[in-house]
């Protein structure tokens, strides 16, 4: 008997569905039993020392012992036996860690979030309570590795859980959260200097805000005050990778020096990409040095052409950025008061700037760029 093509294609998706979805449960299941194994460990570490009033340094003997007692044990070295000790005094007014296949609605009445430094139950907002919907999502289901950076890159509660839901919602790896880290997402998303209040539909708006920020971290990039847009636009392409992940989410990219044309004239949008959130093309303009306000008509202008000539009927209006090393919102306010295509201005930075204490010591970018050349 034949088989049927459509059919057998149709049980071949199926299957590979119901795969990838067990071996992802799966993989949840184990990032949960470890949190409760270093939870557990955590205190009973931090009880000890506590009760039996040891000094720090134990733990350098106590891992010693481990690895002696148990060969080929890993992930209790010194510094991470330190780091479940810190995992449990950061969460140990969280009484959920019974044991990992406790039901978790036997707990759910005691599941309150006390931070060292105040008590949230006082606070109002989403820090109120973990659900078990959220321990369950959210909670456990980001790594150990990934609490650890977060207890100590964020000091402020309601920004540590903004990152701990990103990270689980966008299954982020710790590389990515530390890229989000350092371009400090959660101060500069949704602060994009635009007109989006005036010229988008309200059902894309909100998720318009939140896919833009006000500043980049391009920290991939190697650039000097005398090289040319041209240049940093190579440096974005042959970097596309790093760059996408600091525009965000649901960014695909199109190409650079995109074609249009008008008339019999021809015309080169920077970079084009399209973002399947909002449905729509979004053109991006580097600039490398301070926004002009002539930048807004040029960029309005390529913005009408990829509306009539490439938007297709079911997207949504095209999206415009200009990326520029420095602005001032009140030149970009008149700027933008007339133009009704949708567009922003954000600025970008190459490197994360060393701490104040070294800038008389260490030399700058751009003198140690000079002293690189050949030549010199």
């Amino acid at each position: 008997m034949a088989v049927d093509k459509r059919s057998y294609a149709r049980f071949v998706e199926e299957l590979k569905k119901q795969i990838l979805q067990s071996r992802y449960q799966a993989a949840r299941l184990v990032n949960k039993e470890l949190l409760f194994l270093y939870y557990r460990t955590g205190k009973s570490i931090s009880e000890k020392i506590q009760k039996e009033n040891w000094g720090n340094s134990v733990i350098e003997t106590l891992s010693a012992d481990l690895q002696k007692g148990l060969p080929g044990l890993r992930g209790f070295s010194s510094k991470n036996l330190r780091n479940m000790r810190q995992f449990y005094e950061a969460y140990c007014a969280v009484e959920i860690w019974q044991s990992a296949t406790a039901k978790l609605e036997k707990t759910a009445k005691n599941v309150i979030w006390q931070s060292a430094t105040a008590k949230l139950k006082k606070t109002s907002g989403p820090l109120i309570k973990f659900k078990k919907q959220f321990i369950n999502k959210v909670f456990t289901a980001v790594s150990f590795t990934h609490h650890i950076l977060l207890l100590n890159r964020c000091k402020d509660d309601k920004e540590r859980l903004f990152y701990m839901e990103q990270s689980a919602e966008h299954q982020w790896s710790v590389t990515i959260l530390q890229h989000h880290l350092d371009s400090n997402l959660y101060k500069r998303k949704g602060k994009l200097s635009s007109n989006f209040k005036t010229t988008l539909p309200k059902k894309i708006y909100s998720h318009a805000l939140s896919a833009f920020k006000d500043e980049y971290l391009l920290d991939f990039i190697n650039i000097g005050e005398d090289d040319s847009e041209r240049e940093l636009e190579n440096q974005v392409i042959s970097n596309i990778k790093h760059f996408i992940l600091s525009l965000g989410k649901g960014f695909t990219y199109i190409g650079n020096q995109h074609r249009l044309t008008a008339g019999d004239d021809e015309f080169f949008s920077d970079l084009l990409f399209y973002n399947r959130v909002l449905q729509c093309l979004v053109a991006i303009e580097l600039k490398r040095g301070k926004f002009k306000p002539e930048h807004a008509g040029k960029l309005n202008f390529y913005l009408n052409l990829l509306d009539e000539k490439v938007k297709l009927p079911h997207e949504n209006d095209s999206i415009g950025i200009i990326l520029c090393k420095e602005k001032n919102n009140a030149i970009i306010e008149y700027a933008f008061r007339n133009i009704d295509k949708a567009m922003g201005v954000a600025t970008y930075k190459t490197s994360k700037l060393p701490p104040s204490r070294y800038k008389k010591i260490l030399p700058d970018a751009e003198s140690l760029r000079k002293l690189l050349k050949p030549g010199k």
